[in-house]
């Protein structure tokens, strides 16, 4: 299995989460702004909701992957008020063909004061542990 994690972060919260997943995946966690051009398994996706959507940046980003270069994309991040990007992700991620797993990680990001210190140690360690375990179901 190869794996990839990208991220796009606007507070420095999904990068924490990122880095914290490709630990444990062995890989270097890199910001959307570096193209996937090697062959993927799995890209872990890490993003947030910014004005209650994913960031134009983001849709750009899932646009330009190759659905011959990634297998599935596994969708992560943080949010100080709303709860899961799947659905905006997956709705892009359709447009391309690439399918996407349902199982993803999600978690509290500090904003402005609100959830102050979060991501915390035990949500890295949460995500870490999604990941581990996303990575056991299919090398199993």
């Amino acid at each position: 299995m190869t794996y990839a994690v990208r991220y796009y972060t606007k507070t420095g919260n999904t990068k924490k989460l990122a880095d914290a997943v490709a630990a444990e995946l062995g890989v270097t966690a890199q910001p959307i702004s570096k193209p996937v051009t090697e062959k993927v398994d799995l890209l872990f996706l890490g993003n947030s909701y910014y004005a209650f959507t994913i960031d134009p940046e983001v849709r750009k980003f899932v646009a330009s992957l190759d659905k011959e270069k990634v297998g599935k994309i596994v969708n992560f991040g943080s949010a100080a008020m709303l709860n899961s990007t799947y659905k905006k992700v997956k709705a892009e991620a359709d447009k391309v063909g690439i399918p996407m797993l349902e199982e993803e990680f999600h978690c509290k990001g500090e904003f402005k004061g609100i959830h102050k210190g979060k991501p915390d140690q035990e949500d890295l360690k949460a995500a870490a542990e999604f990941a581990r375990k996303i990575k056991q179901q299919f090398e199993d």
